[in-house]
């Protein structure tokens, strides 16, 4: 089996094991997009969507894959939908992507206003939350001594964080990561980042 095969199986496990992880349905999304089958990643990345409507990456990703297959109209309102949720969340780098495919299709481009964090009040003890996107109850303290750990402290909230460890323990299970070993700690951090809503250089 290829490795993109063994990547499109292992994602169909943790998504049919769990139906409502948007995790494993954007995983899965993912993979088959690598492996150039539009269809499939169309299906896994709206069923993403329909738990969490809040993930950037997935309506680009959509967009992008909807435009491989030529539906540019179906492409334009997945795009247009995604610059207003990322404009919203303060996703500056998804927002950006989108926008420019708007423009390189001759659509128009959704006038919006800046992130989240310039309309939310946030007190102290809490922190505007990168995946669900509310102002909640900040974590005691950085879960890791680095930067990843500093990044979550100040942008993750504490119910969020709880949720990822519930997830993350599926991940390992489901993905059979060897966690001693350092791409079973890459592919970890991955799928960390993507269910926290956090970019990939944080």
């Amino acid at each position: 089996m290829s490795d993109g095969n063994s990547r499109i199986e292992q994602f169909r496990q943790m998504a049919e094991a769990d139906p409502d992880n948007e995790l494993g349905h954007f995983s899965l999304g993912r993979a088959y997009y690598d492996a150039g089958m539009m269809r499939e990643a169309i299906a896994s990345l709206k069923r993403a969507l329909e738990i969490n409507a809040n993930l950037g990456r997935a309506y680009h990703l959509l967009g992008e894959a909807q435009l491989r297959l030529n539906e540019r109209t179906e492409a334009i309102e997945t795009l247009t939908q995604g610059v207003k949720v990322a404009a919203a969340r303060g996703e500056a780098l998804a927002r950006q992507e989108m926008e420019r495919l708007l423009k390189d299709l001759g659509a128009p481009v959704p006038e919006v206003q800046g992130g989240a964090s310039a309309q939310t009040q946030v007190g102290e003890g809490e922190v505007l939350c990168s995946r669900c996107g509310q102002v909640g109850r900040k974590l005691a303290k950085p879960p890791f001594r680095n930067r990843l750990g500093q990044a979550i402290y100040e942008k993750v909230c504490s119910d969020c964080w709880r949720e990822w460890i519930g997830m993350g323990t599926k991940v390992i299970n489901e993905l059979r990561l060897p966690m001693h070993e350092p791409e079973a700690q890459r592919i970890y951090d991955k799928h960390m980042l993507e269910f926290l809503n956090l970019p990939a250089e944080e």
